[in-house]
């Protein structure tokens, strides 16, 4: 390249993926986050809301559906990601203590569900090519199935389901 002879660039270890983590480390925080909060395919999951509980929640979701339901690591990305928009939207938006999430598995389906104590409804917004936020339901309405809100006598539960292969 131009203007870079003699420059060395720096290589990726083979057994070193593009994350820069070593699988043994997130093997690690997984389990860590599993014994600290619980497992949300097993029962609801409680979790402070601050904006840090949506690295636990997304490592506790990538756990559950690379490990323990051995899905595809597509389909984790995918999963990871929007459980990330939920829990941004229930930290963000409404001014609970904690939040619940669980997740759920049936034949030919997953589904995620986040509970808060608001009543108060999201809202997929129009997403322009610059906006800068507001993204978050326009990517669950994009990637997953179908979502929705279940409105409960003390808050709401925020869901989406994505349809697997079962093998």
């Amino acid at each position: 390249m131009a203007g870079l002879e003699g420059v060395e660039r720096p290589r990726r270890r083979a057994d070193v993926p593009a994350t820069g983590r070593t699988p043994s480390t997130a093997d690690e925080q997984a389990r860590g986050a599993l014994g600290l909060f619980g497992d949300p395919a097993a029962e609801e999951v409680r979790l402070p809301s601050r904006p840090e509980s949506a690295g636990a929640a997304r490592r506790l979701a990538e756990s559950v559906v690379l490990r323990k339901w051995a899905l595809s690591p597509q389909l984790a990305e995918h999963v990871v990601l929007l459980v990330s928009e939920l829990v941004g939207n229930a930290v963000r938006h409404t001014g609970a203590r904690t939040f619940g999430l669980r997740m759920l598995r049936r034949r030919g389906w997953i589904r995620v569900e986040v509970r808060d104590p608001s009543r108060g409804l999201p809202c997929l917004m129009p997403v322009q090519p610059l906006d800068i936020s507001g993204r978050g339901l326009f990517l669950v309405d994009t990637l997953s199935d179908r979502w929705g809100v279940d409105l409960l006598p003390c808050g709401k539960t925020t869901w989406f389901e994505i349809r697997v292969a079962d093998r």
